[in-house]
């Protein structure tokens, strides 16, 4: 099997109701084939179905998975799938539950108990205000008005079924972003524990470094596919 990391693909996997033009300006910089997932469009999706489904759009062959915010959950599930596939895992203020735990398992206390009442209550698309402010933060005007308007719910699911048994990667990454609004440097650090990994860094940005700070995270991305 041949996972040398200059030449293994990249699948990247969105932050929930992400829309895939996120990842243009990074991909496009990047010398290395990459997809990015769409997950399932079912409101009853569950996390396997979102791991089987992005696992269908990954590049053939071993690949290596870029995952933000609640893609690490994903990415979590695919490696208790198809561990074999996985060449490398770089998290982007990923979330990275233990395995036997759900993202909203994951977060702490009261802050789960809060999230998992408002989702039964509205569903999974916040409200636009909170989506400008957190989601959005250092992002400029133009940006910010897409993804509002791209934004789609998630199933349910995606935030409450528990991460199989899992064989992460050897090869994993973490990055951690200083001013996000979203999760905490606290919440990362642990999340991050998780893949226990070789490779650390951090960018200055919100939530969403791949639109605040293209450039900085193409370089981060470049230097960890390199096998650093």
């Amino acid at each position: 099997m041949n996972t040398r990391p200059h030449t293994t693909p990249i699948l990247f996997l969105s932050g929930a109701g992400l829309p895939a033009w996120i990842w243009e300006d990074v991909r496009a910089a990047l010398p290395v084939e990459s997809a990015v997932a769409v997950y399932p469009k079912q409101g009853d999706a569950t996390l396997h179905d979102y791991a089987d489904t992005a696992l269908a759009q990954a590049p053939d062959g071993p690949f290596t998975i870029v995952a933000h915010s609640v893609g690490g959950v994903v990415a979590s599930e695919i490696t208790a799938i198809a561990p074999e596939r996985v060449a490398g895992l770089l998290g982007i203020a990923a979330s990275v539950p233990a395995a036997g735990t759900s993202f909203l398992g994951a977060l702490p206390v009261p802050h789960r108990f809060v999230v998992g009442l408002i989702m039964r209550l509205t569903g999974t698309r916040p409200p636009e205000k909170m989506i400008r402010s957190g989601l959005c933060a250092g992002l400029g005007a133009a940006d910010i008005a897409r993804i509002v308007s791209d934004f789609e719910p998630e199933s349910q699911r995606l935030y409450r079924d528990s991460v199989s048994p899992r064989t992460l990667p050897a090869r994993s990454g973490y990055v951690t972003t200083t001013a996000d609004r979203e999760f905490s440097i606290a919440s990362q650090r642990k999340y991050a524990a998780e893949l226990n990994p070789k490779f650390r860094r951090e960018v200055p940005t919100g939530h969403l470094p791949m639109l605040q700070d293209s450039v900085s995270l193409t370089q981060i991305i470049e230097e960890f596919a390199a096998g650093a």
